[in-house]
């Protein structure tokens, strides 16, 4: 046994790359880079941009890296089309225009790629995040989940690991140790809104009036990626498959529910390992198949299969 009780072969599954974290043949850009989490969040903040941040930066991203880059599932492609861009050590800050245009989930799988392959055990955790805004949205994201020997399993945000951006948030804390406040799993979430009375339109990719993406059957969907992740499963968020493939806006039917109310207890809090693997084994509604119905955002919907 580790401190805080864990169990020594839960970290060394999440210290082991997955087929998506796994950098493959661009390994070699991972020789002599740092193991602090926190230099290794600001390389990937400074290798990415998000889609949404080329004002930020002064730079209007080509369409087809809009469309595409993002596309990405697995960490060694994402490592090719940056060293395409520029050959330079990842170590080398690049200008907007020779970053891999992500969203989230591409910040947080290199953040948790780079920790593994340093030795830290890493993971994806997806949820919703009240720091991107001052209303109280809680807005989709993902961020690393990383253990510490002193402290256990602490949260981080590569994406806010420049200064500048943190100063553009209303961000008041380390990025390295997000609060559990600030970002709500998402078996939390669906918690809140179920077992709380929490407004479901406070939950989702963006408000109601913006389109159908909140609301349970999104929350829904985070809960099902993160099982996933928690099995080292970590698809795009756009990836569906199983009991909450619908409509987007439409409700879940009672039983998708009843599933979720399984599911969501054992994503939130201190997650147990075993509980993780085994309703992931054995709920069909929540695992995932070797094909997944990708629903991109620019390049429209279609059957992948996965590696």
């Amino acid at each position: 046994m580790t401190p805080f009780g864990r169990p020594a072969v839960s970290l060394s599954f999440y210290a082991t790359q997955s087929v998506f974290s796994d950098p493959g043949h661009m390994a070699p850009l991972y020789a002599e880079l740092p193991r602090d989490p926190a230099e290794l969040a600001r390389i990937v903040r400074d290798v990415m941009i998000h889609r949404v941040e080329g004002e930020l930066f002064g730079h209007t991203h080509p369409t087809d890296r809009l469309h595409d880059d993002a596309e990405s599932r697995y960490i060694d492609d994402v490592l090719r089309i940056l060293a395409e861009r520029n050959d330079a050590p990842l170590t080398v800050r690049r200008e907007p225009g020779d970053r891999f245009v992500g969203v989230c989930r591409d910040f947080t799988l290199l953040h948790v790629s780079l920790l593994r392959h340093a030795g830290v055990p890493a993971r994806l955790r997806s949820g919703f995040a009240d720091y991107f805004g001052t209303d109280g949205f809680h807005g989709d994201h993902v961020v690393t989940e990383y253990w510490t020997e002193d402290r256990g399993w602490l949260l981080a945000d590569a994406q806010l690991a420049d200064p500048a951006i943190t100063a553009h948030w209303p961000v008041d804390f380390d990025p390295m140790d997000v609060p559990r406040s600030r970002f709500l799993v998402a078996g939390e979430a669906w918690r809140a809104i179920r077992e709380d009375g929490a407004d479901e339109t406070e939950f989702g990719l963006h408000r109601p009036e913006a389109g159908p993406l909140f609301g349970e059957r999104f929350v829904a969907g985070n809960v099902r990626l993160d099982l996933a992740a928690l099995n080292k499963v970590e698809t795009l968020l756009w990836d569906v498959w199983g009991a909450d493939d619908g409509e987007p806006g439409t409700p879940l039917p009672p039983s998708v529910r009843e599933l979720y109310d399984r599911v969501a207890p054992v994503v939130s809090g201190e997650v147990s390992f075993e509980a993780v693997r085994k309703v992931f084994a054995e709920e069909d509604g929540v695992r995932t198949p070797s094909v997944v119905t990708c629903y991109a955002p620019f390049n429209g919907t279609s059957p992948v299969t996965l590696r």
